[in-house]
């Protein structure tokens, strides 16, 4: 299943954080930051780039491919959303 699909298909999670079971860190958006740099190390600001009241992630488009679905359910708990027209993960501020 293609990661768009597993987005949509676990929408009704958006922001259910109550429900991650080995929370990162009592902060959502911050469970997600450090998630993602436990599955993608890097060196850069997580935050690559803000558009009107989003922010986008510095995730690449072949890292996003690899998340699992229970990756996929856990950003949504956290806010986290897939761009699909720019292939990117972002969140509302």
């Amino acid at each position: 299943m293609e990661v768009n699909e597993l987005f949509e298909k676990h929408n009704e999670e958006f922001l259910k954080f109550d429900r991650v079971e080995q929370k990162l860190s009592s902060r959502p958006d911050i469970h997600a930051f450090l998630l993602l740099d436990t599955l993608f190390p890097g060196n850069a600001d997580i935050v690559c780039s803000a558009l009107h009241d989003q922010i986008y992630l510095d995730v690449s488009q072949d890292q996003i491919d690899e998340l699992t679905e229970g990756n996929v359910i856990d950003l949504l708990r956290c806010g986290i959303l897939y761009d699909q027209d720019s292939d990117s993960l972002f969140s509302f501020v």
